[in-house]
């Protein structure tokens, strides 16, 4: 199909340009085609139709291109696939409009302007930028079918929607004491108490026998292969040193040379029994070809780009160029030199893979069950009353005691307060979501980490600083409140689909 688009894309060109309808779905990866109408659902008693589905997700496109992320956030409802994103958002849309009616919530042409004018595509230097806002209407909408109607049209469901949150949320509220255990949970000083495992320790009671060995084999064979390669060459229509400093238009320009050109040279590619060097030389551009690689480990010359690694290995026999790849800094033409196609493993060949793979389960498992058994007697030590230090001497164990730390580190007030830092404490992040919630005297479960695992002690808890309180409450309270109105929102949602009697058929496969 890509070679004859490519042998035919100028009469192709022609085509489209008098059908007046470019690019329309150049943003959208789903297979609308898929969706037939009378597959689309029905919802307050009226069918949806294609039209206003594919209308609908070109609206989310564009709600993405505006930075209108909470709007299409809210409205795709943690769809499963791309397609219920996209259906999700149609139907909500539909929803969403018929509530606002009812409740008499609509923005007025003030709000809408006010609004628009603080999106983020827009901004400059100083705030609103209108010739930003010119070039996108007269850009970016004409390729998705739109004027300035339909981004207004967004804007104001945006508007509504911050209204109904608003007003589902009014009677939500976040308790003093609430707020107060909050802040001496993140912002009180921890201390606590650690028993380390590492596998190392645990790698030399590890053996690995020939029976373990054959037996894993048998039950991972088709696993179990050589890595695919490839070899390639490869020509860059790439920026000079000058035009790398350009910017703007000029640079968006100057890029769409280099893309015009590398389309050229895929073009006369095309050309039955061209020879890739004779085509660079016409073009007056240098062939580069690489060693063999595999995916996993890139050749040198590819590693900075990752795309080209994957177009490369997409590349087969019968169609060995690629089409133009665009990279940071120009366009990049593949051609396939060579495939080493993937193989199964000898027993001989794998036998280190398969020793290494096993060795590194079973010190992962021996790790976790030590870890919990340390753990489980710690508890039961606690409950008994023998202090922490007896228990784990009892065990042949030692705590290391780290120094006391914070959930949420405030800021050092002074420059010279940040050069005072504490040494990093390995695994802290992992430590710091694990016992967030413990209270002084208890013991975590065992917590795995890269290079072993450990178990957490909070012996004592120190409250935050009364001087910080005041800010981090009003900080909690508006996160808490936004957290609960989303959840708000979210139930009233799918009773208002409900009433609205929607019913969705199960979403295309994509393809």
């Amino acid at each position: 199909m890509i070679t004859i688009l490519r042998k035919h894309h100028k009469w192709l060109m022609i085509v489209i340009a008098i059908l007046a309808i470019p690019f329309i779905f150049y943003f959208s990866k789903t297979d609308f085609s898929a969706i037939h109408q009378s597959d689309l659902g029905r919802i307050y008693d009226r069918p949806v139709t294609n039209i206003e589905f594919q209308r609908s997700a070109r609206l989310m496109t564009l709600a993405q291109m505006l930075g209108l992320s909470q709007l299409v956030q809210d409205l795709m409802m943690r769809p499963m696939s791309e397609n219920e994103a996209y259906a999700n958002f149609a139907f909500n849309r539909i929803v969403l409009d018929h509530e606002a009616r009812a409740l008499g919530i609509r923005p007025s042409s003030t709000e809408v302007v006010t609004f628009v004018k603080t999106l983020l595509p827009f901004q400059g230097t100083s705030g609103f930028d209108l010739n930003k806002y010119t070039e996108f209407t007269q850009t970016r909408l004409p390729s998705l079918g739109f004027t300035e109607a339909q981004l207004e049209e967004l804007v104001s469901d945006q508007l509504v929607l911050n209204r109904l949150k608003d007003l589902l949320g009014a009677g939500l509220h976040v308790a003093e004491s609430e707020s107060a255990e909050y802040y001496d949970q993140v912002y009180g000083k921890l201390h606590l108490a650690l028993v380390r495992f590492r596998d190392e320790d645990f790698q030399k009671d590890v053996k690995i026998t020939d029976e373990d060995i054959t037996k894993y084999y048998e039950a991972h064979k088709a696993e179990l292969k050589t890595d695919e390669k490839r070899r390639v060459e490869f020509v860059a229509f790439a920026f000079s040193e000058a035009e790398k400093k350009l910017t703007g238009k000029e640079r968006i320009d100057a890029l769409q040379k280099l893309a015009n050109r590398s389309n050229d040279f895929v073009q006369a590619m095309l050309e039955k029994g061209a020879p890739f060097s004779e085509v660079a030389a016409k073009f007056n551009v240098p062939v580069a070809a690489t060693g063999e690689f595999t995916s996993a480990t890139p050749d040198p010359q590819l590693a900075s780009n990752p795309q080209l690694t994957q177009y490369a290995f997409q590349l087969k026999p019968e169609e060995p160029v690629s089409d133009a790849i665009q990279g940071p800094e120009g366009f990049y033409v593949l051609h396939l030199l060579g495939a080493t196609p993937s193989r199964p493993l000898t027993l001989d060949e794998a036998k280190p893979k398969i020793t290494d793979a096993l060795t590194k389960e079973r010190v992962k498992q021996a790790v976790a069950t030590r870890g919990a058994d340390v753990a489980r007697t710690i508890r039961e030590a606690a409950k008994a009353g023998t202090p922490l230090d007896k228990a784990l001497a009892q065990m042949g164990l030692q705590a290391e005691r780290i120094p006391p730390f914070s959930i949420i580190e405030k800021p050092p007030a002074k420059p010279e307060e940040a050069k005072d830092k504490k040494p990093d404490v390995p695994d802290l992040p992992t430590i710091k979501s694990a016992v967030r919630e413990l209270n002084p005297g208890d013991s975590s479960d065992f917590i795995a980490t890269d290079k072993g695992g450990l178990v957490a002690m909070l012996e004592k808890r120190d409250p935050g600083d009364p001087a910080g309180f005041a800010e981090a409450k009003a900080n909690f309270e508006k996160n808490y409140l936004q957290s609960k109105r989303m959840v708000v929102f979210e139930e009233w949602l799918h009773d208002r689909r409900r009433a609205a009697g929607l019913q969705q058929p199960t979403a295309p496969t994509e393809t």
